[in-house]
């Protein structure tokens, strides 16, 4: 298994996309559906329509790097995951749960502590 820090974040390319692309296919495809740049060390996310196939594309510090995995049996379910929008930015439990097969739509997130927002100093 991969893993990645807590600084990177996660894009999902929400509308069905062609698994014939390659690097720069989908290169190209992230920065027109996110309005990201795929050069940011970020994770891009891409599904086919039948949804049983997923690549995951970034930026490694020498070149693109591609994770591609397609499933036997059954299929990613995303349902109560993406909204009706384009692209979607998921945090690294969403996608680790997706990838290892757990309907997002039927389990729910608990309440946790977060470190409230440090105030601005005003301006003397």
């Amino acid at each position: 298994m991969l893993t990645w820090g807590r600084t990177v974040r996660i894009f999902v390319c929400v509308p069905p996309t062609d698994m014939r692309r390659g690097f720069d296919g989908l290169a190209a495809t992230a920065q027109t559906v996110t309005h990201q740049d795929p050069l940011n060390g970020h994770l891009f996310v891409f599904f086919n329509r039948r949804r049983d196939r997923v690549k995951i594309l970034y930026w490694d510090t020498s070149g693109y790097c591609l994770w591609y995995k397609r499933l036997e049996a059954g299929q990613f379910s995303l349902s109560g995951s993406v909204p009706d929008q384009d692209s979607v930015e998921w945090d690294l439990p969403q996608l680790t749960l997706i990838l290892e097969g757990i309907d997002l739509a039927e389990s729910h997130r608990h309440r946790r502590y977060s470190r409230p927002a440090s105030p601005v100093a005003s301006p003397e």
